[in-house]
């Protein structure tokens, strides 16, 4: 059986205040940290898991996150170097829409998205903590083709989101079955960091706390029980290991 094949698309960096990686638990300095997708080519269809961030909102309303994007990073030429267009993708799932997470969903209007039923109302009538989080709605474009859903969910064979709270109310991460390779569980933001998991350090931005600390230790169990690597969103170092698109980690 072969395996699909999964890009990590990079999308940039941004900057966010370290006391916010570790809520409550450190001092503030800056801490500059990626900014990725999932591309999971299946038999079955082509997932993109997360879609970044767009440069020129993000300058115009988030400047204090000092954006460093090139047009290379940008979601059409990343899918460029996978030999894809943007009509080619098949489905997009948000982790959440905050947005670092949502900003190259207009490209991709043929698309089905999947959408947590809470995220979506939280995203278009936000808290007023969460108005900058939600502050990009190009994701909600007129004639967008949402699938609305909840819990835990199968999107083709070996390829799962796994409801995973608290940063948001509707966040996911997603599993990516491998027979051939280590499987892979992208974090998204319920885990900034491999320390967060460890130790049990949520950051900020938090709808629920309780569900937030539920969530690293689902994370956590999920890698055990289905022998699979975690990937985390917030953390440099490790990312700058990892193979990036057009390398490619399964399709074996």
């Amino acid at each position: 059986m072969t395996d699909p094949k999964v890009y990590l698309l990079d999308g940039g960096s941004l900057v966010i205040d370290r006391s916010q990686v570790f809520w409550h638990h450190d001092i503030g300095t800056p801490v500059r940290f990626p900014v990725y997708s999932v591309l999971v080519e299946h038999k079955d269809g082509l997932l993109m898991y997360d879609t970044g961030y767009d440069l020129e909102h993000t300058q115009r309303v988030l400047p204090f996150e000092l954006p460093e994007q090139t047009p290379e990073q940008s979601i059409p030429a990343q899918l460029e170097l996978c030999g894809y267009k943007p009509e080619d993708v098949d489905i997009v799932i948000n982790s959440h829409f905050h947005f670092d997470h949502v900003g190259g969903n207009k490209y991709l209007k043929n698309a089905r998205v999947l959408v947590h039923k809470e995220e979506l109302r939280h995203a278009r009538v936000p808290e007023p903590f969460e108005r900058l989080g939600y502050s990009d709605l190009s994701f909600d474009y007129e004639g967008v083709k949402y699938e609305m859903i909840s819990g835990d969910h199968e999107i083709v064979p070996g390829i799962w989101i796994y409801e995973t709270p608290g940063h948001t109310a509707g966040h996911y991460s997603l599993f990516v079955e491998m027979q051939n390779e280590k499987s892979m569980l992208f974090c998204g933001d319920a885990a900034y960091t491999y320390e967060s998991i460890e130790r049990e350090v949520i950051g900020g931005f938090h709808l629920d706390p309780v569900d937030s600390v539920d969530s690293l230790r689902r994370l956590r169990y999920l890698a055990r029980a289905k022998n699979a690597d975690l990937y985390p969103s917030h953390e440099m170092e490790p990312f700058l290991t990892w193979k990036k698109a057009p390398e490619y980690y399964g399709g074996n």
